[in-house]
This record gives C-alpha cells, structure tokens and sequence, in this order.
C-alpha cells in the first residue's frame, strides 16, 4: 500500500467486509400483554412491563410532575405505544379497545389544554392567528416567571 492511501486511511477503523455490527435482540410480545399504567410507562419507556428491560439493572423510578401539558404528553405516549403494540397483534381486540379509549382521551385532554393554555403547535387551531412568537421565550426569566 502506497503511503498516501495510508494518509488517507490514517483515523478510521476498518472492519473485514463479514463483520456485523451489532447483533440486536428484540423480545417476542405476548398477546394480551400486561401494561403499565401510562404514568408509569410514560417514565419506564414503555407501557409494556415485557418490553422494560432496563440497562444494567437501573430503573427509572423518577415521577414526573402534575401539569396539564405532562398529562397530555402521558396520553400521547400511550396512545402510541398503543398504536405499536397493534401493528404487531392487529386481532388483539380488547388492546383496540384500549386504544380507542387513549384517543377520546388525548383529544379530549388536548382541546381543554389548547382552551385553557394556547396552541401545542402549529397545526393546532389558532382563533387569533399567528401569535406564538409574541410569547416569552425560555430564556426571558423575568416574562415567563409567574407571581
């Protein structure tokens, strides 16, 4: 090999061309899974206590705070690990139940969040229009603190 391709080469590492480079492993979800309540799920990752398989043994028991928007998110959360449960188990009516329940719920909790708090994004309704960037941002302490 000529030096310049060695130049070229310098910093990268190099596999044989049959080298995998991981060998992942996804357990198989029974049907009729249990799940966690979606407080729970939201925190542990997955509403599916079969799927939670925490890394080294750690598990997140942290709790997340009572707001309208952490409620609405619990909801989204549920509603889409719903959703994937059922790509996999499509017969799994009472799961269809479940999921017809998270999505009254989510919208629901969505509209009486966008009454009472404002907009979630740009696709929710907007009455006044284009007003988000009239809010305080983030970084404006003083405007976002509430006394």
């Amino acid at each position: 090999m000529d030096t310049n391709k060695q130049n070229q080469n310098h910093g990268y590492g190099r596999l044989p061309a049959t080298a995998p480079l991981a060998n992942p492993y996804v357990p198989f979800q029974m049907e009729n899974a249990a799940r966690y309540e979606a407080r729970t799920g939201i925190v542990r990752g997955t509403l599916f206590p079969g799927l939670d398989l925490p890394f080294m043994d750690m598990i997140n028991k942290n709790e997340l705070p009572n707001t309208p928007l952490t409620e609405l998110q619990t909801m989204g959360f549920a509603l889409q690990e719903m959703a994937l449960y059922l790509d996999t188990h499509r017969d799994d009516k009472e799961a269809l139940e479940v999921y017809k329940v998270f999505q009254r719920l989510y919208a629901q909790g969505r509209e009486q969040y966008e009454k009472e708090c404002g907009p979630l994004n740009h696709s929710s309704k907007m009455e006044n229009g284009y007003t988000w960037l009239d809010d305080p941002w983030p970084w404006e302490y003083a405007k976002n603190r509430r006394g």
